[in-house]
């Protein structure tokens, strides 16, 4: 097996001790939560650079690539909507729109097409994660700031997840349009 699909399985071997983490009630948990989620989060920008870098890209890797960042995200969401109900919304979208993405990759991918990522779907992760890292870190008595900064990010990255389905659907459409038209 490939170092970059080794960093990857890294990134869904750390999503049971994030929550163990955070549900936990030992010192500064929270905290621990949140570094492991950041080293997780930065496994899926180094298994993408060891692909390339050392030549291993492979059919394993593109798709356990995906699945482990919707692991990831998707398990922590659940999480901190258990300690944050107000975040119900922006949760069901980020999820809504990872299975739908998931399920159009999967629709392109038997037609033949591949529908690249799009830059708004990479800002969108990145600010998800920062979102997420900030909601992490919460304990109680913590700064009000910190929690208005992770639920602001949490609710734009919802709309910035509206916004990319939307330009993948538009994407696919064209992308298999041209296909039936060649």
């Amino acid at each position: 097996m490939s170092l970059a699909n080794l960093t990857t399985l890294l990134r869904i071997a750390l999503i049971p001790p994030i929550v163990w983490f955070y549900y936990s009630n030992q010192a500064q948990a929270h905290l621990i939560a949140a570094v492991i989620f950041t080293i997780a989060s930065l496994t899926d920008w180094l298994d993408g650079y060891l692909a390339r870098k050392l030549n291993q890209a492979t059919e394993l890797g593109a798709f356990l690539d995906p699945v482990a960042d919707k692991l990831l995200v998707v398990v922590v969401s659940l999480v901190l909507l258990s300690a944050y109900p107000a975040l119900l919304l922006p949760v069901a979208i980020i999820v809504v729109r990872e299975l739908v993405i998931s399920a159009l990759r999967e629709w392109t991918a038997a037609k033949g097409k591949r529908v690249a990522v799009a830059f708004t779907g990479k800002l969108k992760a990145t600010i998800q994660m920062i979102a997420i890292i900030a909601l992490l870190m919460l304990e109680d008595g913590e700064p009000r700031l910190l929690r208005l900064l992770g639920t602001g990010l949490i609710y734009l990255s919802a709309i910035l997840a509206l916004w990319s389905m939307g330009q993948y659907f538009h994407r696919a459409w064209q992308s298999l349009r041209e296909r039936e038209q060649a």
